[in-house]
């Protein structure tokens, strides 16, 4: 099952590549923020921004309540620790 997860953009560690540090449930991880950046919300301003990422990629900015909700129900499915227990893998 593919699933797009919420993480919490700590860092940005090369705005020209627009790649960032994202945290999930503890674990960092660079991610490719392409997707949610542009003029009026360039690289530099995603520090705090929660967005749904999938496979490396942070695809689309949420926000803050509706990370929690889907955290919560991620959780009580039991996907977010199998996720996570893959990144750590794979880091």
């Amino acid at each position: 099952m593919c699933l797009g997860i919420p993480g919490l953009i700590v860092a940005v560690h090369d705005p020209a590549r627009k790649l960032a540090v994202v945290e999930i449930g503890g674990v960092k991880r660079m991610i490719n923020i392409a997707c949610i950046v542009d003029a009026e919300h360039p690289a530099e301003a995603c520090v705090g921004d929660w967005v749904l990422v999938h496979v490396g990629f942070g695809m689309s900015r949420i926000d803050a309540e509706e990370a929690a909700r889907t955290l919560d129900l991620l959780t009580r499915l039991g996907e977010v620790q199998a996720e996570i227990e893959a990144m750590r893998s794979s880091a």
